[in-house]
């Protein structure tokens, strides 16, 4: 078990010479697919945890199929993967099953996604981790809970968007539209990542491991309060408006005079006053009764889009901006994805790194946060089951 900063390496070097990251000397062990608990262990990962990736035999996590796009690996592999050594396992098999328990005796953490009922079968849901091996932290991402009458039902991301209500919310108009990420998975692996990183520091402070149980319907409706509580207490839910605002107006996506389109978004009386002063020149539009106040520019969305539109024909994108910068007002660009991969922003700040992945090589996102560095190591994309055979030996000693 290596629980302490005085845990002896394999070198015979103690883990507080070696420590670089917050999460250096940490064994995970990984029973994981698909998104939610790939993104926890990932983000471990790239604090310096070692994150041992256990596998089915015969094609391992199937995320790794979902497309063949990065030079043979696939694009959600490439995201999730880095850092992690794979090693495959027949866990209906005795040997396979009793090397998992000897991964469990020395790792700190255990993570799993696999339905509450066949985690149960398996024993391999947090209580019963727990009760064989004390020491651990174990983790169940489930969809919705290890209990409750949804509990044995089926929990692809779709699905839970559905029933939380957040599709409701989604799209335009009467066109209802999904998340186009997989924001429920996202969401449960993010509460995932903190609630194990606050049960380490609970064990180290108080010798104490905690289970952590996440349910992708609980972390998304968490992340839906804030419609929720407008629409239970308004008496009816946000409208679906596209890039627009269901309280805040004006606020969106904007064409300009040569066909292109700006963000910007109106917060406050202040910043309403300088875009009628500087963008739109008419300062006496701030105090028309019609537009004058919040709840009167949202109520009267579409026509204040309408008239900011009519003004913003006579420039160009780039005039609009410069117009919306001059008065101080929130404004983006609406990129397309590609964008995203060379945003002189990402670049200029440097949080790119090349990843080795089993096809070759490709750039990743360094994590939002990690330890000052000028040249950190963020590990590469594992083959499906390149480690086995050195974990095994690990194993062994």
């Amino acid at each position: 078990m290596t629980t302490s900063a005085t845990t002896t390496s394999a070198t015979g070097a103690s883990a507080a010479d070696a420590l670089r990251r917050p999460l250096d000397g940490i064994v995970v062990v990984a029973l994981e697919q698909a998104v939610a608990a790939p993104f926890a262990s990932r983000q471990l990962a790239d604090l310096g945890a070692r994150v041992i990736k256990v596998e089915r035999p015969g094609g391992g996590d199937f995320a790794r199929a979902y497309d063949s796009h990065v030079d043979g690996t696939s694009s959600a592999f490439l995201w999730l993967g880095r850092g992690k050594e794979s090693v495959v396992l027949d866990l209906k098999d005795d040997d396979g099953r009793a090397r998992l328990e000897s991964l469990l005796e020395r790792a700190d953490v255990f993570i799993q996604n696999l339905s509450p009922s066949a985690a149960r079968r398996a024993g391999l849901d947090p209580d019963a981790v727990q009760e064989r091996h004390p020491h651990v932290i174990a983790c169940g991402i489930s969809g919705y809970g290890e209990d409750g009458p949804m509990a044995t039902a089926k929990a692809y991301d779709l699905l839970v968007q559905g029933e939380s209500g957040l599709i409701d919310l989604t799209g335009d108009g009467d066109v209802q539209a999904k998340v186009g990420i997989s924001i429920a998975d996202i969401a449960a692996g993010s509460y995932a990542y903190s609630s194990i990183l606050a049960a380490l520091h609970h064990r180290l402070r108080f010798g104490e491991a905690l289970p952590v149980k996440i349910s992708m319907l609980e972390a998304l409706a968490e992340w839906l309060s804030y419609p929720l509580h407008y629409a239970l207490h308004s008496g009816a839910a946000p409208l679906r408006r596209g890039t627009s605002h269901a309280t805040i107006a004006p606020y969106g996506a904007f064409v300009t005079g040569d066909g292109g389109q700006v963000l910007f978004a109106v917060q406050n009386d202040r910043e309403w006053r300088r875009l009628c002063d500087i963008v739109l020149g008419d300062p006496e539009l701030a105090d028309d009764p019609r537009y004058v106040d919040q709840q009167n520019r949202v109520a009267r969305a579409d026509d204040l889009e309408a008239l900011i539109e009519e003004r913003f024909a006579a420039f160009t994108t780039d005039e609009v901006r410069a117009l919306l910068e001059q008065a101080d007002i929130a404004v983006a660009r609406l990129n397309g994805i590609r964008d995203l991969g060379d945003h002189p922003q990402l670049r200029a700040r440097g949080r790119w790194v090349d990843t080795p992945h089993p096809g070759g090589s490709a750039e990743t996102l360094r994590p939002p946060w990690s330890v000052p560095a000028e040249a950190q190591d963020f590990g590469g994309v594992p083959a499906l089951g390149e480690h086995t055979d050195s974990v095994l030996a690990w194993l062994d000693q």
